[in-house]
């Protein structure tokens, strides 16, 4: 009976399918992951391996330090922290009354040599003058010799004879010795002035009065207390923003000590530290899309790989490691890639110093070399403001010697 009523009992069922179901939907995940997994290889394949991406990256320029090339003391500031500045403008100005007294000590001792010096060329013409004056004297007096001689002789031969007194033949000897000491003297004296004009010839043989070599020794002299008393203006070498400023007034200031610092915002580069890993690919001249934390990826720049590092940042740190103490551990290091950026993209978007980017670089054109080849062809940085201060000082050193000369100067006063 009991084994009627057990075959008779309908199997279990699940009204609701709840297994069936769960391995439907996993195994429709799986073929999502499966699909994901493909389509992210096909997308790396394509796409993704040609691209390499750093965080590691920041906002690099050049930080021109202001630093004075005159000692002094500092009596006005031009320009404090955030201001914009124009190249050649006065930011520290110091006290240059030393400076002065000094350009005036060495333009009176510059026209005290030219007319020194001067008298040189006009004292060759008055010497050889003087070289034939005395050698006419000198003529002379050996022919007041011969003639001394020759009474004396004669009057000798007439002394026997009580023609000619004893007193008139020593008067014929004292004159013949008083034409000897005149001939002596004038023969001293053509030596004498022969001597000073070859010593004024080879002072001023080959020279003017402008090339001589004590004037541009005194010229020297006027032209480095002229630069001397201009440095006494600090001057912005470029176009930029200030940055830190230290110098205060009244504060005594030594030759080279930092002032203040100045940015050209205008000219910034991003060093992107990459893994060494990622370097297998990269080129000079890559193209490099670039994001800044400033902006968020609403704003995209776009530069190229300027150039690889020649060491990572661990072998140029102040503390490099040492890895031969025993207790090594490998740690990828980074490389910096230097990424120039598109200037009228900077002048769009501004960017700082110091701040935080993101590079990729595509790394599908394999055309450019690892490390740079040859040696650039422009300058890094240059300025031109400190140029016209020679030119200043050659203008006044002309004018100092062309009016000691009694030469209207061709330029005008400087001072």
């Amino acid at each position: 009976m009991s084994e009627q009523i057990l075959s008779e009992q309908p199997p279990a069922q699940n009204p609701d399918g709840k297994p069936q179901q769960r391995k439907k939907w996993m195994l429709v995940l799986a073929a999502v992951c499966v699909l994901a997994a493909l389509a992210y290889g096909v997308h790396w394949y394509i796409h993704g391996r040609h691209f390499e991406y750093a965080d590691d990256a920041y906002v690099a320029a050049n930080i021109v330090q202001i630093t004075p090339q005159v000692a002094g003391t500092v009596v006005a500031i031009g320009a404090s922290e955030t201001d914009y500045v124009h190249a050649g403008e006065t930011l520290v100005r110091l006290d240059g009354t030393n400076a002065r007294l000094a350009l005036h000590e060495a333009e009176a001792q510059l026209a005290q040599t030219v007319r020194e010096v001067r008298t040189l060329y006009t004292g060759n013409g008055s010497l050889a003058a003087a070289v034939n004056q005395y050698r006419a004297e000198l003529d002379q007096a050996r022919a007041d010799l011969v003639s001394a001689q020759t009474d004396l002789v004669r009057r000798q031969k007439l002394a026997g004879t009580g023609a000619v007194s004893q007193e008139e033949l020593q008067h014929a000897q004292t004159a013949l010795d008083n034409a000897r000491s005149r001939v002596a003297v004038a023969s001293a004296q053509v030596s004498a002035a022969q001597e000073q004009l070859r010593s004024n010839q080879v002072l001023t043989a080959g020279t003017t009065v402008r090339d001589h070599p004590r004037v541009q020794a005194a010229a020297a002299k006027v032209r480095q207390t002229y630069l001397d008393l201009k440095r006494d203006a600090i001057l912005a070498p470029v176009d930029g923003y200030m940055g830190k400023r230290g110098v205060q007034l009244g504060q005594r200031v030594a030759v080279g000590a930092p002032l203040m610092t100045l940015i050209p915002l205008s000219q910034v580069w991003v060093d992107a530290n990459f893994k060494e890993t990622q370097l297998r690919k990269m080129r000079i001249g890559q193209p490099v899309k670039l994001t800044a934390d400033l902006y968020g990826s609403s704003v995209v720049y776009h530069g190229h790989v300027l150039g690889m590092g020649a060491g990572t940042g661990a072998a140029f740190a102040l503390l490099p490691a040492q890895n031969a103490t025993g207790n090594w551990i490998k740690v990828v290091q980074r490389i910096p890639v230097r990424v120039a950026l598109d200037p009228k993209e900077v002048e769009a978007h501004p960017l700082r110093v110091g701040l935080s980017m993101e590079a990729t670089v595509d790394v599908s054109n394999q055309g450019g070399g690892v490390l740079a080849t040859t040696p650039s062809s422009r300058m890094v940085a240059e300025t031109a403001v400190y140029g016209d201060f020679d030119h200043a000082a050659d203008r006044l050193v002309s004018q100092i010697i062309s009016s000691n000369l009694g030469v209207k100067s061709a330029h005008a006063d400087t001072h």
